[in-house]
This record gives C-alpha cells, sequence and structure tokens, in this order.
C-alpha cells in the first residue's frame, strides 16, 4: 500500500491558454483571461466579464482530436484537451498496464447542449433535438474522457459544487493509499451555461468590472471556463518506473460547516477546519508552508471567511494570491485548475499575483502579492477550495524529494 503519492502529469485549458506551457506564459506575463463576453450566447453581454475559452464549438472539437462529430457537450471536450495533455505529460501511453482510474468533477454537466433544445421546445413542443439533452448529466463527461483514455473500470464523477476538482484528488489520493488503485487521473471541467451566469447574477455576486479578491471594493466573482487534470500515481509506480515526479501530494483535508446553502461561516469555521486538517496529515507546521494559493473568489463573504481562517492559522500569514484574477472562477474545475497552477509555482520558483487588487480589507491584516515574485524556494503550496453548502478542501503540494 503507497503511503506517498506523487504527482507525474498535469494538463490545463483555460482562458489563459489551450494547454500547459501557454498558460505558464499568460502567468508569467501577468496576463489574464477575463475580458468581454465574445462567444458565449447572452443578453449580458457587453455588460459582464467572463473568462472564456476562446474557441469556437468546432475549434474545440477539433483540438480534442473529434474532427467533424457533434455528439460532445462543451464541457467533455474541455475536459478531454486537460486530460489528454496530463496523461502525455506523464509519459504514459498504455493506461492498462497500472490499475488505473478516472475521478472526474463537474458543476454543469452537459448543461451546455441541454440549453439548446429547450429554447427550442419551449417556443414549439414539435422541436427540439432529444440528442441535445442525452449529454445532460455530470457522469456523461466523466464516461466520454474514460472511453476517449482507454481507462474502463474505475471512474467516477464527483460534484461538491466549487470544491469538486479538488475533491476528486483527494479520492484519488485515498484509492491509492488503499490499494484500490495505482495510479487516478483526477481533475474536473466546466463550461459556462446559461444557468450558472443567470444563477450567479440572480444571487448579486458578480462584478462588472472583473473579480478583485482580498480587495476593500470587491464586488463579487467572474465566472470562467476550463478544466484541468493531475495524473496521481504510487510510490511504487514512480520507484520502478524511474520517474521524475512534478510534485507530491502531502496532505488534505476537507470540512463540511453547512452553515448555508451558498454563502461560507463568517467566522471561517470550514476553512480553518479543513487547512488544519491537510497540515496534521502532512505534518507541517504553518511556518514551512512557502504559498498559499487562497480561493479567492471576489465575493464579500468569501475572502472574509477565509482570511479570518488563515490569520487564525498563519502568524504570519505567509505569501498568498487569487489566480481566479487570471482564469475567473472555473466552478467544478477550479480546485484542479489551482493545484496545477500550484505546481508551476514550485517547478518554476514563481508566485504569480493576485491582479486587480488595489485596497486592502479593514477587517484583516494582510493582503496578497501583487505583482510575479521570481527565484522563490518553494517547497510547500497550501491550496483551499470551498463549495457552496460548506464543502471546504484544502491541499498541500510539495516539492517532491524523491528523484530517480
Amino acid at each position: 500500500m503507497s503511503k506517498r503519492i506523487y504527482i507525474t502529469g498535469i494538463g490545463m485549458i483555460s482562458a489563459i491558454g489551450n494547454n500547459v506551457p501557454e498558460i505558464l506564459t499568460s502567468l508569467e506575463a501577468s496576463k489574464t483571461g477575463i475580458g468581454e463576453i465574445t462567444l458565449f450566447p447572452t443578453l449580458h453581454r457587453g455588460s459582464l466579464p467572463m473568462a472564456e475559452v476562446k474557441l469556437s464549438a468546432t475549434q474545440l472539437l477539433n483540438l480534442a482530436g473529434q474532427n467533424g462529430s457533434q455528439q460532445f457537450t462543451r464541457t467533455t471536450l474541455l475536459g478531454m484537451v486537460a486530460a489528454k495533455e496530463a496523461l502525455k505529460s506523464a509519459g504514459i501511453d498504455a493506461v492498462d498496464t497500472w490499475k488505473t482510474g478516472l475521478i472526474s468533477a463537474t458543476s454543469v454537466g452537459g448543461m451546455d447542449r441541454t440549453e439548446h433544445f429547450y429554447k427550442e421546445f419551449l417556443e414549439d413542443q414539435s422541436k427540439g433535438r432529444l440528442r441535445d439533452v442525452i449529454n445532460h448529466d455530470c457522469g456523461d463527461s466523466t464516461e466520454r474522457i474514460a472511453i476517449e483514455l482507454g481507462i474502463n473500470k474505475l471512474i467516477s464523477t464527483i460534484s461538491t459544487a466549487c470544491s469538486s476538482s479538488a475533491n476528486t484528488i483527494i479520492f484519488g489520493a485515498n484509492l491509492i493509499r488503499s490499494g484500490k488503485a495505482e495510479r487516478v487521473i483526477a481533475g474536473g471541467t466546466d463550461s459556462v451555461t446559461k444557468f450558472t451566469l443567470n444563477g450567479f447574477n440572480t444571487l448579486m455576486i458578480l462584478d462588472k468590472r472583473g473579480c478583485h479578491p482580498f480587495d476593500e471594493h470587491r464586488a463579487g466573482l467572474t465566472l470562467g471556463e476550463g478544466a484541468a487534470y493531475v495524473v496521481l500515481e504510487s510510490e511504487e509506480i514512480v520507484m520502478k518506473k524511474g520517474k521524475q515526479p512534478l510534485a507530491e501530494l502531502t496532505g488534505y483535508g476537507n470540512a463540511n460547516d453547512a452553515y448555508h446553502q451558498t454563502a461560507s461561516s463568517p467566522d471561517g469555521t470550514g476553512p480553518f477546519l479543513a487547512m488544519t486538517k491537510a497540515l496534521k496529515m502532512s505534518n507541517l507546521t504553518p511556518a514551512e508552508i512557502d504559498y498559499i494559493n487562497v480561493h479567492g473568489t471576489g465575493t464579500e463573504n468569501n475572502d472574509l471567511s477565509e482570511g479570518i481562517a488563515l490569520e487564525r492559522i498563519f502568524d504570519p500569514v505567509p505569501l498568498f494570491s487569487s489566480t481566479k484574477t487570471y482564469t475567473g472562477h472555473t466552478l467544478g474545475a477550479a480546485g484542479a485548475v489551482e493545484a496545477v497552477i500550484s505546481i508551476l509555482s514550485i517547478q518554476n520558483g514563481m508566485i504569480f499575483p493576485n491582479l486587480q487588487f488595489s485596497t486592502p480589507m479593514k477587517e484583516l491584516n494582510i493582503r496578497p502579492v501583487t505583482e510575479v515574485l521570481t527565484g522563490q524556494n518553494i517547497r510547500h503550496v497550501l491550496s483551499n477550495s470551498f463549495g457552496f453548502g460548506g464543502n471546504n478542501s484544502t491541499l498541500i503540494i510539495s516539492k517532491p524529494t524523491y528523484s530517480s
């Protein structure tokens, strides 16, 4: 039974790049993906910003290697692109040589296609293509990604709102530690839909200027779309194959405060519990965390709750930033998106800034990193992902100590 979990491959597509190298370039240049809506069909175009993947349906089909086929949702295609890149990054040609699973997350599933059906159907009940509905459920994208990767045994879908893909990484690590799997591709994928855009707008938590996490004048989040996956492998595989891992997953924690359907607990109880659990598992002290990739949505409630928890645990609070200012809030994909960015920080000795920050929050004594920091010795990164209903997850990702 493997006790150490290594990350050997990463893949990602988002508003700041169609693959990991492009994303790193944008991060280094402080180039945000948040901007005016250009592709997504909505009445809010011109009034609400978004972080879109700038690819049409046809372009995304081609990038995913599904040329000419129309039987895939945007959520599925984004996931295929990122998952295949992760496998390639890990140097995996055949997934059936070890017990391999796919744990994938999403919050919207195939809702982007379903919305097309209902628009026509509500106008005329003799219209609307039912094939636009059959991919609606969350598990459909997971199944189709699994088929594309050649995985046919251990397959599961997690949907816990914005902590979803962080939880796939936790679940994948537990599967490896228990001996039920030797390798797991874990992550998540989400496209923007009218349901999510209109839903968050109804909650009045979308910032028309683009998100300003941890800023006194923050007014809400900015939605984004994308996908990210990591390849988790057991210590046995890494040693036998002589692999050089990208990082090690040294700790994780999940806590459910159930304070409110959509709001975080105002005293930061859930975030505090998730972070302390992760620190305990990793056998690290708070002082050993070099950087925190905060959940940092830019909403009034979330940033204050997370900030209170940070000040309660850390003295002083380490360097931190919200990279949602680059990618937007990718919902079910956010935990894996930020895990990949955390790994890039470790690999490149860089901390990527919290863009659009100007004024510290009056309730807190902390402020995020606001410019790219280079030459950093980053050994341990703590990454937070908090979901609706108080489902809070924390990952600790570390510089690997194993060398082939």
